[in-house]
This record gives structure tokens, sequence and C-alpha cells, in this order.
């Protein structure tokens, strides 16, 4: 009998193991496409001349910005989900990107994204969090305390709305070359401005990806409730906070980045989710590494489906993002999702 269940283990292990390197295989080949992909198809540039060599380095940079912003949507979106015990709960969900993205415009359209790079995601993140601040104080109102997750979701939706209709009074107002440029970065692409653009908002999606996995124990808590992680010995409130605040710094860096990308904060967790299971210390790393890997594979495919003309990668994450969504609320409706 023991040597069944040896055997057993040892198969279930083998097959993790072979899992494992098949994703790691996958992953390795999506990104080495998604450097390969020009605008004249499938490809590396000769490096030997300073003409290819600036090509592959823009190529890395789109490859850099896909980890960074993909990764830093789906931590959002595993930490929104944990928080707000919702899994239809991404960084669009509280306002956190619709404000984002309200503070990145402002700051193209004022000129001042040349300035430094680090104005475009520190304009991002200020929104972004006031944001936050905004949801939750007009959710807290008439609750006698801490917000309800329904008020949160509620007043998010609300916010988000109300900074989608401040966003298109600024884009009205724009010229013909703020216009362009706004309405390109509301589409969603992995064209980087600079390579300093790219580091800091890099550096702030690591900041953001290191304290939510430090949170991990906390988040494994607070998806089973606030009382319950309380009984438990976590610091509700704090630990919502930290949370909250590493899942802005994410969102707000990617919308910085690359605008506005839906549904890789819904899809990707969910996803990974089966293949991790629901501990945090495993989810948050192995969604980070996924999530990037999805992306570049979108914005590779964005630039493949009618080539030379390119595509957003934000409309292909929409196009594959919408069904996932509807599927998802049509099982959570039959009770399939708890």
């Amino acid at each position: 009998m023991k040597l069944v269940a040896e055997t057993g283990s040892t198969a279930a292990r083998r097959r993790s193991a072979v899992r494992i390197a098949a994703a790691g295989a996958a992953a390795v080949a999506v990104l080495v496409l998604g450097a390969a992909v020009g605008p004249d198809g499938v490809g590396f540039p000769d490096w030997h001349t300073r003409l290819g060599r600036a090509l592959l380095r823009l190529r890395l940079y789109r490859v850099g910005a896909g980890l960074a912003v993909g990764g830093g949507l789906s931590v959002a979106g595993v930490v929104l989900q944990a928080v707000l015990r919702n899994p239809l709960a991404d960084p669009y969900v509280l306002g956190v990107s619709g404000g984002g993205a309200l503070g990145a415009a402002a700051v193209i359209l004022l000129g001042a994204a040349s300035s430094s790079a680090l104005a475009l995601p520190a304009g991002a993140f200020v929104a972004a969090a006031l944001t936050l601040v905004l949801v939750y104080v007009v959710a807290s109102r008439g609750a006698g305390g801490a917000p309800s997750v329904y008020g949160l979701i509620l007043s998010g939706s609300i916010v988000s709305a109300m900074a989608s209709s401040l966003l298109m009074v600024l884009v009205s107002l724009a010229d013909v070359e703020g216009l362009h440029s706004v309405v390109w970065w509301m589409l969603g692409s992995l064209q980087v401005a600079s390579g300093p653009l790219l580091a800091v908002c890099a550096a702030c999606t690591l900041a953001a990806v290191a304290l939510c996995l430090g949170l991990a124990r906390e988040l494994n808590a607070l998806t089973l409730g606030r009382e319950m992680a309380h009984h438990l010995g976590v610091r509700t409130d704090l630990a919502v906070a930290l949370a909250l605040g590493a899942a802005t710094l994410a969102a707000a860096s990617a919308v910085a980045l690359a605008g506005l990308i839906g549904f890789v904060g819904l899809v990707v967790p969910h996803a990974v989710r089966p293949l991790t299971g629901a501990d945090h210390r495993r989810l948050v790393p192995v969604a980070a590494v996924a999530g990037g890997v999805f992306l570049v594979g979108c914005d590779a495919l964005a630039r493949l489906a009618l080539a030379p003309v390119e595509i957003p990668a934000g409309v292909i994450t929409a196009l594959s993002g919408g069904p996932f969504f509807l599927v998802l609320l049509r099982r959570r409706k039959q009770g399939w999702v708890e």
C-alpha cells in the first residue's frame, strides 16, 4: 500500500515537472517570437549594422514592456480578487486604471512627459492613488467603519465612469498632435517612448510585485474574509491598505508605460490558479510571469495579424478577454465559480 502511494506521488511529481518544463519552453518561445516579429514579418535584424542594432533594441524594449505591463496588471488582478473576494475584480473595477489613465493623459497633453522619465508614471500613480482614496471615502460613507466589498465595487464603477468622462474632455480639447498621441496610447500599445521610461516603470512594477509577494500570507487570510483574517492574527486594515497600494502602483506603472490594456488582470489569474492553487506564495510570481508572456504574445499577434499594419495590443487583449469575461460571468451565475 505504501509502495503504491509513493509510486503515485512520484508520478504526480513527474507530471508536474513535465508541465512546468512545457510551460517554460512555451514562454521562452513566445518571448523569442516577440523579439523576432517586425514590420516585414518574422526574423531578426542584422545586429552587425547600426540600424540593425537599433531595431533589435526597440524590439527588446517591446518585450520588456510586455513583461512589465502584463506582469503588473496580472498581479494587480490577483490582489484585487483576494482583497475584494470577487473573481471578476481587476484593476478597472476600482477605477485605478481609469484614474491612472486620466493622470497620464494630462501629463502627455501638458507636454511634461518629455521633460523627465518620472513624469508619466508619477502622474499616473498620483491620479490612480487619488482615485483609490476617493473610491474608499465614497464607499465608507454610511458604512459605519470599513467599507463593504460591494460598496467598493459600486463606488469604483462610478468613479471610473467619471474618470473616463474627464479623459474624454481632455481628448476633445487636445490639438491634432496631442490627439493622435493620446488616442493611440489609449488603445494600448507597447511602443516604448524611451529606455529610461521603461526602466522606471519596470522598477515600480518589480517593487509592487515584491510587496504583494511579501503580503502573500495576509492575502491568503483575506480570501477567507476580513473577520476570519483578523482572528488569524492579520492586521486587516494595514494589510488591505498595503495590498491596494501595491495594486495601484502596478496598475499605474502599466498605464503610464502602455496605456489602457484591459482584461489581462482578469484572464491571467484565472488561467494560472488551477496550476498553482490558491496559495499566493505561488500564485503571485507565476501570475507575474504568465501575464508578461501573455501580453508579449498578444503584441506579437497584433503585429502579425494585418502586417505591415500594426494593431494595438490592447485591441487583442480586449478581443480575447471579452469572451472570457462572459464565460466567467455565466459560470458565476450558475454557481460554478465561488
